[in-house]
């Protein structure tokens, strides 16, 4: 048993070595066939390898876990169409190289749902990534000047969805408007992004500084999207009560 243990780490069969004697004692105990005692092994295989990769992708993606579907509260926003959300968690947007833009006001639960909808990205095998807005520009920016550009861009561009937060609440540094818009071209009709955005498309020109390139970043984004506006109370204000009260 112990030279057979050896090969199958040296395989890297992980999830058959943790389970062989145990799923080999049950295999005896219930005279499986040797096939399905072999499924059985192959089954924790993949299982193991399954769960390895999820929580690889989770740790790169960014994501918060405790902003799931199942935690937002919908009866807070009855004006958010609840089907529509779960119809986006599907993640067939992803398939269809289709974006999300989650618009309103600070507060309303914008983050919570597309950290959501990254969630169940993950879960279904996706590769999905979570960043601010302005932290793209000073990641770009600095990349720029230590020889990482290219590594950089990479890993924005090497991902199913591309989760973007809190575009609008700060203005965007002309300079470096550029960087931005050639992360939305390169992933235009290739990869998802989920975008959040405190701000409508009208005022994205003062956002970015260049009306022109700000026409070219919204056109590209809207092209093919869904776009959800969430005009409810702020989440924030839950469970506060007036003063006097």
């Amino acid at each position: 048993m112990n030279q057979l243990k050896k090969k199958i780490q040296h395989l890297k069969l992980s999830g058959v070595a943790k389970s062989l004697e145990s799923r080999n004692k049950y295999a005896i105990e219930n005279k499986l066939s040797y096939i399905d005692f072999l499924e059985l092994l192959i089954e924790d295989e993949y299982i193991s390898r399954q769960s390895n990769s999820y929580v690889k992708r989770l740790n790169r993606s960014k994501l918060d876990t405790t902003k799931t579907i199942d935690t937002y509260d919908f009866t807070y926003q009855p004006e958010l169409n609840k089907s529509e959300i779960l119809d986006l968690a599907s993640c067939r947007f992803i398939h269809e190289h289709k974006n999300i833009v989650f618009m309103g006001n600070p507060g309303v639960g914008k983050t919570h749902l597309a950290n959501a909808i990254g969630i169940e990205a993950l879960k279904q095998g996706y590769k999905a990534h979570f960043i601010h807005a302005s932290d793209i520009i000073s990641k770009l920016m600095s990349a720029r000047g230590d020889g990482t550009y290219y590594f950089i861009l990479k890993e924005l561009l090497n991902v199913d969805v591309l989760i973007i937060d809190e575009i609008g609440f700060k203005k965007i540094p002309q300079n470096s408007v550029d960087e931005f818009f050639e992360v939305i071209r390169r992933r235009y009709e290739y990869g998802s992004i989920i975008i959040t955005t405190n701000r409508p498309f009208e005022e994205w020109a003062n956002i970015f500084g260049d009306a022109v390139l700000a026409s070219a970043i919204v056109d590209r984004i809207v092209h093919h999207s869904c776009i959800i506006k969430i005009t409810g109370k702020s989440y924030r204000m839950k469970g506060l009560t007036n003063v006097g009260e």
